[in-house]
C-alpha cells in the first residue's frame, strides 16, 4: 500500500467505514464534497470511482509509457467506492479513460468524479494534473494582446489532385507591403482546434517574445499516409503551397526566416521536407516526432513505419544535409522519447543548432501547445525574448 498523504485521506474514510458500516452512504457523500479527484499530492494520484452495485470491475486505461496500461481498481469495503493510487511525478499531466465492466457490460468513459478534460480529433479524454503542473497563462486571452486575424484560401494541387485548403495566420500589426517571416504547420485543422494557437500566437508576439510572422496551416487528406515520408508532401509543400503563399504574402526570401512545424507523423513530414529539399526551410518546431529507426530487425509498428523507417535511417547517415535551426520536444511519457532523445545528440553533433525539451506529459495535443512558447521563441525570437529554465 502506498503511505502518502493522498492515500491517508482513503484509509481514514475506510477506517470510518469499518466503524459505522451503517453511515457508508453518507460517509462516501461526504468524502466526495470534501475533495477533488484525482487526490493529488507530491508524488501520488488517488483515483476515484463510485458507481452502481452492480459493477464488477474498474480499470485505469491511461498513455503512461513504462507503466501497466490497465491498472485495476479495489474497491473500498463492502461500498460501491473504488479507488486506486498511482505513483507519478511530480510535474506529470496524464490523460486516462476508466474502463468499467458493469454487470456483462463493459464501457469505456471519462472520469465522471474528475470535471478536467482534453480534446483531440477521436474525442475527449480525463486529466489527471500533478501539483507541479500549471496551465500556462498565455494560452488564455490577455488583455494586452491585439488579435490577429486568419484567412483562408485554396491551393489547387497537381501534386494530389484537388483543391488543398490553407489558413495563414496575419499578426495584428500586418501591412501587405511589409516583408514577414513564415512558418508552415503541418495537421493546421487539429492545431487551431486543440492548442489555441492563435490565442499563443497573439500573446507572444505582443509580449515581443515572438516576432510578427505569417503561419500557414495546413491539414493531410488522407494523413498517416500523406506525412509518413511520403514524396508527395515535398513536392506540395515546396513547389504549390509555397509558391501560392509568396503570391499572396510579402514572404521573407531569407530561407532562415522560412519554418516549418508539426507534431507526430507531422514533425516527421517537416523533418523529411526540409532533408529531401535542403536550402528551402531554416527552422524546423518538432514536437513528439515519430522519428522510428532501426538499427537491426523489424521496427515493431504497424506498416505506416515502414517509410518513415527507411527516411529516418538515411536521416541519421546524413543529418546535416536540412542545415535548420531546429526545436525538437517531446513527453518522457512517450514511447517515442528515446528516438526523440537519440536525435538530440546526433544533430549537435552534426553541427545543427538544436533545443531539445521534454515534458512529464504524453502524446497529445495539450502536451505540445504546451511547448509552443518554447519553440516559437527561440525560433522567432522577438526582440524583448526572455528563456526561463
Amino acid at each position: 500500500m502506498i503511505d502518502t498523504g493522498a492515500m491517508r485521506a482513503v484509509q481514514e474514510l475506510s477506517a470510518q467505514l469499518h466503524d459505522s458500516p451503517e453511515r457508508a452512504s453518507q460517509l462516501l457523500d461526504a468524502f466526495e464534497a470534501a475533495h477533488r479527484f484525482p487526490i493529488t499530492d507530491d508524488h501520488t494520484a488517488v483515483f476515484w470511482f463510485r458507481g452502481s452495485p452492480d459493477v464488477r470491475s474498474v480499470h485505469l486505461l491511461h498513455w503512461v509509457f513504462g507503466l501497466e496500461t490497465r491498472q485495476p481498481f479495489l474497491r473500498l469495503a463492502d461500498t460501491n467506492a473504488w479507488y486506486l493510487p498511482v505513483e507519478l511525478p511530480h510535474a506529470a499531466r496524464v490523460e486516462y479513460k476508466l474502463d468499467v465492466q458493469q454487470g456483462e457490460h463493459r464501457r469505456l468513459l471519462r472520469d465522471p468524479a474528475n470535471p478536467m478534460q482534453a480534446f483531440d480529433p477521436f474525442g475527449s479524454n480525463s486529466v489527471c494534473a500533478m501539483p507541479g503542473y500549471s496551465e500556462p497563462g498565455w494560452t488564455h486571452p490577455e488583455a494586452e494582446a491585439r488579435a490577429g486575424r486568419t484567412v483562408s484560401f485554396k491551393v489547387r494541387s497537381k501534386v494530389y489532385g484537388g483543391d488543398r485548403e490553407t489558413t495563414v495566420y496575419l499578426p495584428h500589426e500586418f501591412k501587405p507591403h511589409k516583408t514577414y517571416p513564415l512558418l508552415i504547420c503541418h495537421d493546421g485543422r487539429d492545431y487551431l482546434r486543440f492548442t489555441r494557437i492563435i490565442t499563443v500566437l497573439d500573446n507572444l508576439i505582443a509580449r515581443h517574445e515572438v516576432a510578427p510572422l505569417l503561419v500557414a496551416f495546413t491539414s493531410g487528406h488522407d494523413r498517416n499516409r500523406e506525412y509518413g515520408a511520403d514524396p508527395r508532401q515535398p513536392a506540395f509543400v515546396v513547389d504549390e503551397l509555397l509558391p501560392a503563399l509568396r503570391s499572396r504574402y510579402r514572404v521573407s526570401d531569407n530561407r532562415d526566416d522560412i519554418g516549418l512545424m508539426g507534431a507526430s507523423f507531422g514533425g516527421v513530414t517537416s523533418l523529411y521536407t526540409a532533408w529531401t529539399r535542403p536550402g528551402v526551410f531554416g527552422k524546423l518546431l518538432l514536437q513528439s516526432g515519430s522519428f522510428v529507426f532501426t538499427d537491426v530487425g523489424h521496427h515493431g509498428r504497424s506498416e505506416l513505419f515502414d517509410p518513415v523507417v527507411d527516411f529516418v535511417n538515411d536521416f541519421r547517415a546524413d543529418p546535416a544535409r536540412i542545415g535548420a535551426k531546429v526545436f525538437l520536444s517531446c513527453g518522457t511519457f512517450e514511447s517515442l522519447i528515446w528516438f526523440n532523445r537519440s536525435l538530440h545528440p546526433l544533430l549537435a553533433d552534426a553541427g545543427i543548432d538544436v533545443r531539445f525539451v521534454e515534458a512529464q506529459d504524453g502524446h497529445n495535443w495539450i502536451a505540445w501547445r504546451d511547448r509552443l512558447r518554447d519553440g516559437l521563441s527561440w525560433l522567432y525570437s522577438g526582440r524583448l525574448w526572455m528563456y526561463y529554465e
